[in-house]
């Protein structure tokens, strides 16, 4: 069983993505909460939990783990300093914790529109502090996956998308469908060390995957 912690499970994809793996032969999902108070719905569910601050020391919540999902995120609906300390100096910790940890595979929930952050001139220093993330991630020497969705959704999945490196265009994608394609890229053969941009379409996930 490989162990995958998962941080900002406690969010509407990270609970998504979580509940997934919990049904997927050969993986153990770990979910990274910040507070105690979000311990029981993961209990409920027999789901491991960890306690971990993205603000704080991380070495040993990824102590054990075999990989990890960041799908943590301030959504870009915060101040800019606080999208700073999670969207960059958070994922640049973990990241820092992950390769102290031997971690097979990093996992990245990004998001597109990253190369071009003053197109959207609310999601700017949420797009900037995304890129720069994504960046430290390829420069780490971690193997990895980022995963780069256009406007997520709360519609049913349909495990059909569109996905390519860059797909040049915008639209929308379920969070369902987002947390299936980052479970799939957890296997180390899809999109290792690779970036794709996914949004709704009506290509079965893991074809899709293996044609980038």
């Amino acid at each position: 069983m490989k162990k995958v912690l998962v941080a900002g499970a406690n969010g509407q994809t990270g609970r998504q993505i979580v509940s997934i793996l919990k049904d997927k032969e050969g993986y153990e999902p770990v979910a990274m909460v910040r507070k105690e108070t979000q311990i029981p719905y993961f209990e409920e569910q027999n789901i491991s939990t960890v306690i971990g601050d993205l603000e704080k020391e991380l070495s040993g919540v990824v102590k054990g783990m075999d990989e990890v999902v960041f799908a943590a995120g301030s959504g870009g609906d915060t101040s800019d300093q606080k999208t700073v300390d999670i969207d960059e100096n958070g994922a640049k910790s973990l990241i820092d914790a992950s390769v102290d940890s031997n971690v097979e595979k990093f996992v990245m929930l990004s998001s597109m529109g990253t190369d071009q952050p003053d197109s959207i001139p609310s999601l700017k220093q949420y797009l900037k502090s995304k890129k720069a993330a994504d960046e430290y991630l390829k420069s780490s020497g971690l193997t990895y996956s980022i995963i780069k969705p256009g406007m997520l959704t709360n519609d049913e999945g349909k495990s059909e998308i569109q996905a390519k490196e860059r797909l040049n265009k915008s639209g929308k994608i379920p969070r369902n469908d987002v947390a299936k394609v980052i479970v799939q890229s957890l296997n180390s053969d899809i999109l290792k060390n690779k970036e794709v941009e996914i949004l709704e379409g009506q290509t079965e996930i893991g074809l899709a995957l293996t044609n980038i």
